[in-house]
């Protein structure tokens, strides 16, 4: 697959990129292989967009409240209680699995592990019809799904320290975001067009009955997320791997982690952003999980209706994270998130004060711009404040931070909804995470940007070969 046009935000990174930098990348790599890892690094968030935003939040999450669980408002709560148990196994397993990766030194075939179980267990998705009997099958098979994306997502973020010239962190990791909106923007448009809107589904391959039609858009996800993810596996470096045996790899991973856990409560600044970044990253991940639901349950909106508003919101989505990735390179990733964060709450707290369909759609849109560029200044942080050679690990505590309290946003928003049988009162709950976040987040002394003194990277093939 070929490099990013010039006029994508890929590219032009990649024309910035000094030859001096050329070590952070693998001094053996020519200029233009650094720029195309770099793409096919960036075409990854393209990849597994589609599973967020068609499975997560506009498309099987409404299916499985509507059609499967029957209930729209019990069936959101369910659906989150289930993101919430998912989230605590990630929890659990990403720092421990991280750690013992930094040792080994690979990160593409963990990645490529996790991505192959997400794609399968997201076909299997098909098989749930609307019917009662599914609800633990499409759950059990949810929970599977999210569980191996999110510990993929661990290995992906962490390459970012060692791919990226220091001070084109906040550029790529932002532009990753964007192409990552566009990802899920043209999954969701190729699902309303073959299958959701189309007289004769997938050019009458498929049929209406028992929502097969909805169900096929599982089948667009798993190939989606398959084929645009293979680039990043044979195009983009990876750190050299480890001569030891993997019995070595988990010896030395889980004392070093667990090392690191008991210095970390010296380090405030990194304890306080860790805290930060999950409360307001956990409101971001239930407005991703419920937005759908939220959207049909308080102003009705049909499955066609969700789709097209989704895409709108992938378009604003998509070029604040652009946008804002040169702003956080000019005042820093803290100020930037601290920006996204207080707009989102301004924008938030509107959105639960109106009845009308069109100023709510202006107003969710406007609230797009700024969902990105907290995702991508918090990843950019995080890696500014990681040392060297512990990637996989500190993104790893990262993502412990995040899933250890990721059952906090689904449950509030949970709770509130069954207590006021009301799915804007769990709304609610989302600001007022993303206000504490932003709170903690204004303590935290801005990082400097990490040194150019990565491990080399060198080429390898899909899972590591």
């Amino acid at each position: 697959m070929s490099a990013p046009s010039p006029e994508s935000p890929s590219e032009s990174a990649h024309q910035n990129l000094p030859d001096e930098d050329a070590p952070l990348l693998g001094a053996d790599l020519t200029v233009g292989r650094r720029r195309v890892g770099l793409a096919a690094w960036c075409l990854y968030d393209w990849a597994n967009s589609a599973f967020n935003t068609v499975i997560g939040t506009f498309i099987f999450s409404v299916y499985f409240a509507r059609g499967i669980y029957g209930d729209e408002t019990a069936g959101a709560a369910v659906w989150t209680y289930a993101l919430g148990a998912a989230g605590l196994i990630v929890a659990v397993l990403s720092p421990i699995l991280g750690s013992i990766a930094d040792r080994g030194g690979r990160r593409k075939p963990w990645l490529f592990a996790f991505m192959m179980n997400t794609v399968i267990a997201t076909s299997l998705l098909y098989f749930a019809r609307p019917d009662e009997s599914f609800v633990i099958y499409a759950i059990a098979l949810m929970i599977i799904a999210s569980i191996t994306f999110e510990l993929g997502t661990v290995f992906y973020n962490s390459m970012l320290p060692t791919i990226a010239p220091p001070n084109m962190t906040g550029r790529i990791s932002g532009w990753g975001w964007a192409m990552g909106y566009m990802g899920g923007l043209g999954s969701l448009a190729l699902c309303l067009v073959l299958l959701i809107q189309a007289e004769e589904p997938f050019f009458g391959l498929v049929g209406t009955d028992d929502a097969q039609n909805v169900r096929a858009t599982v089948l667009v996800v798993a190939a989606w997320f398959l084929f645009f993810s293979l680039p990043l596996f044979f195009l983009t470096p990876d750190t050299p791997a480890s001569p030891a045996p993997m019995r070595e790899h988990i010896r030395k991973g889980l004392k070093v982690l667990w090392n690191t856990l008991k210095q970390i409560r010296h380090q405030g600044h990194l304890v306080r952003f860790l805290i930060a970044s999950a409360l307001y990253r956990d409101g971001l991940s239930t407005l991703f999980a419920v937005g759908g639901l939220y959207a049909a349950g308080t102003f009705g909106m049909t499955f066609d209706q969700i789709l097209i508003f989704a895409i709108g919101l992938n378009v604003t989505a998509g070029l604040g994270a652009a946008s804002f990735a040169f702003v956080d390179d000019w005042i820093g990733p803290k100020a930037t998130i601290l920006i996204a964060l207080g707009s989102l709450i301004a924008l938030g707290s509107a959105i639960l004060m109106v009845d009308d369909l069109i100023v709510f759609i202006v107003l969710a849109l406007g609230l797009g711009i700024f969902v990105g560029p907290a995702q991508a200044a918090g990843r950019s942080m995080m890696s500014r404040l990681t040392p060297k050679s512990m990637e996989s690990e500190m993104f790893g505590l990262y993502a412990l931070a995040g899933k250890s309290i990721s059952f906090l946003g689904p449950v509030l928003y949970a709770t509130a909804t069954t207590i006021f049988d009301s799915q804007r009162a769990g709304m609610a709950t989302i600001v007022l995470v993303w206000s504490a976040g932003a709170l903690l987040l204004a303590t935290v002394p801005a990082p400097k940007a990490r040194r150019p003194d990565a491990p080399k990277a060198v080429v390898t093939g899909a899972g590591g070969g």
